[in-house]
């Protein structure tokens, strides 16, 4: 069954694709990373665009070399994930890298660590979700060491193409081997629930529902 991620965004929510990843054994494919601003609206949906940070202590030679070239490399439905281990050194992303990101197609970015010029980004509906927020620049503090590499947020694994989700519960991350399974879960469970929320709406009691469909 193939799906497509308009269909996604329309149908479906991060709660329930994490529910549908519990249903195939993957209990941890949701980090733990705080959401101080989102910009945009509804579920951001798209494939892993994965960069990987290091915290510098020393004058960088090639300032934002493989930060831009991350950036001009995006695809359309691309989502570039920051993976700079949580640090708060610097905001390593702010309204350049939105826009230059957004023009090449990507929808979205989340961020381990902090980001800056929150309220420029907010105005280009740009969804981005990160740590914390700091006002200094990431030359000479923070750099990118690799690009479309498997990375890590919270001890979750994020892969180039993977298939991740993002609203205003969190962050969510499905790997390409289980996605089609995860998809149908998904959207069987979300089905079941608008019969449920129905149920409910019309007198049956909380109890008897669960005990009719199963679902919560």
């Amino acid at each position: 069954m193939l799906i497509s991620l308009d269909q996604m965004r329309q149908e479906l929510y991060c709660a329930v694709v994490c529910d549908a990843l519990d249903q195939v054994g993957l209990h941890h494919q949701s980090p733990r990373i705080s959401i101080p601003r989102q910009s945009g609206s509804g579920l951001l949906v798209g494939r892993c665009k994965t960069t990987l940070w290091a915290d510098m202590f020393h004058t960088d030679p090639n300032p934002y070399e493989l930060e831009l070239k991350a950036v001009d490399d995006c695809q359309p439905d691309d989502v570039l994930i920051a993976a700079a281990g949580g640090s708060m050194r610097s905001g390593i992303w702010g309204e350049l890298l939105t826009t230059a990101a957004k023009n090449r197609g990507c929808i979205g970015a989340i961020v381990d660590g902090a980001v800056r010029d929150v309220d420029k980004i907010q105005t280009t509906a740009f969804p981005l979700f990160a740590k914390g927020r700091c006002l200094y620049d990431s030359l000479h503090r923070q750099r990118v060491i690799d690009l479309d590499v498997p990375v890590e947020i919270d001890g979750v694994g994020f892969a180039p193409g993977d298939l991740v989700f993002a609203d205003s519960d969190g962050v969510v991350v499905v790997p390409r081997k289980v996605e089609l399974e995860v998809l149908r879960l998904a959207l069987a469970k979300v089905h079941g629930e608008n019969k449920v929320r129905d149920a409910i709406r019309g007198g049956m009691t909380a109890v008897g529902a669960f005990e009719k469909f199963g679902i919560l």
